[in-house]
């Protein structure tokens, strides 16, 4: 272990080690709200619910949804080199679409809370001979008993806001004792590079965004043929990922369109499926006539807006529609991903809250792929413009789509990085 551990994280080793009964409540508590998945609650106190394979494991975590898909080509390259995988989340809507996207042979469990004796019954049982965490999963713990067992760590797809940057240098000594235990740092961009390395992490490398080199989401050919059928004819237009706060203004754009175009169709495919009723109550209030593919409704003719609220469906979603409105961006949550509907040959809109993807949308916005939108208002009026001009949209999906293929090539950058550490494991493997 890399020298005696600050004041910080020996208390906050300290008080997890105390508290553990607490944490155990707390995962009950959330399995009651729906937020925790009550078949496999075991795994998040770090108890299997599957065996180990035998022969040399990488084990790849990413936090949520964004992070999970971002990991997949990571993924099915290290299969391909013959290692075992285990891919590890934190939340249930990335564990329901892991069990769509996640390639043949590769296992996922839950992410144990970062308490240290949960933490010993997972390393114990999965013993991974590589660990590759995605974006910003700083877990104190985790990466301490990494450390202590010698199995290498290095940060893929890495992302440190100015934001995040401020927070952790409050605790200056807390982050490099933890950023130095990293064998490697692959940073999306040259800022984030100069963050984790300001903050102590020793081995810092800008390889790109893995994002852009994800395969598009699927869509099952069935669904997507019947709701082609059933749209044929009407505008339609998607807004993703919402979050509270956004509906009001999406619901009253709606309001505002359909006079003027007859048959218009918005759909809501909401960050959290769970707040689908919600949405639905919402519109109904509103005097709209509202559906859920929850309930396996269907958008009918006489539906106006019409609620996504299923995990692992976007990529149907942004099949069917030439215009995205990207969630998370109208009120200060920071944006959600746009590279998915750029290559899927949309037109996108965004609200002004977007330093999660900072860079990802500055690239499409400067070539002419997405406008961004200051508020509600502002939605509607360039909504309206752009659904009377099919041509304009098809140019802005042109241009979002060669935008997003000209940033790709992080994924060859990774594995070129990596490289070192898989030839070790095979080596110690024979």
């Amino acid at each position: 272990m890399n020298g005696r551990l600050p004041l910080s994280l020996r208390l906050y080793r300290a008080g997890l080690v105390a508290l553990e009964p607490g944490a155990a409540a707390v995962l009950q508590w959330r399995m009651r709200r729906g937020k925790e998945d009550e078949a496999r609650l075991k795994e998040r106190r770090g108890l299997p619910s599957r065996a180990r394979p035998p022969g040399r494991l990488a084990w790849l975590h990413g936090a949520s949804i964004g992070e999970t898909i971002s990991l997949m080509p990571v993924v099915e390259r290290l299969l391909r080199r013959g290692l075992q995988v285990l891919m590890t989340s934190g939340t249930r809507t990335a564990a329901e679409l892991v069990a769509r996207r996640l390639p043949p042979g590769a296992l996922h469990q839950y992410m144990p809370v970062d308490v240290p004796r949960y933490l010993r019954r997972f390393l114990d049982h999965w013993r991974p001979d590589l660990a590759l965490f995605a974006e910003s999963e700083i877990w104190p713990n985790t990466i301490l008993e990494l450390d202590r067992r010698g199995v290498p760590l290095v940060l893929v797809n890495g992302r440190l806001s100015e934001r995040s940057f401020r927070r952790w240098s409050r605790a200056p000594d807390a982050a490099r004792a933890l950023l130095s235990r990293f064998a490697l740092c692959l940073a999306q961009s040259q800022a984030d590079a100069e963050r984790l390395a300001r903050l102590g992490a020793p081995r810092v490398a800008v390889v790109g965004n893995l994002k852009f080199d994800v395969t598009p989401p699927p869509a099952d050919p069935q669904a997507l043929a019947r709701l082609s059928g059933l749209m044929s004819g009407r505008p339609v237009w998607v807004a993703a990922s919402t979050h509270s706060g956004e509906e009001e203004h999406i619901i009253a754009a709606h309001q505002a369109l359909a006079a003027h175009y007859p048959g218009l169709l918005t759909v809501i495919a909401p960050r959290h499926p769970q707040r689908g009723g919600d949405i639905q109550d919402l519109a109904r209030a509103e005097g709209l006539e509202a559906a859920r593919r929850s309930e396996q409704a269907l958008p009918e003719p006489g539906v106006e807006l019409y609620v996504a609220d299923t995990v692992g469906e976007l990529g149907l979603f942004y099949r069917l529609t030439p215009l995205v409105f990207m969630g998370g961006s109208l009120v200060p949550h920071g944006g959600q991903n746009p590279i998915e509907p750029a290559k899927l040959g949309a037109a996108i809109l965004h609200g002004p809250h977007v330093h999660n993807f900072t860079d990802v949308y500055a690239a499409i916005d400067r070539a002419g792929g997405a406008l961004p939108v200051a508020d509600g208002p502002t939605l509607t009026r360039i909504l309206a413009d752009l659904l009377g001009d099919a041509a304009l949209m098809r140019d802005m999906a042109r241009a979002a789509g060669e935008a997003v293929a000209s940033l790709g090539g992080a994924l060859e950058r990774t594995m070129q990085s990596i490289e070192p550490f898989i030839l070790h494991m095979k080596l110690e493997g024979l």
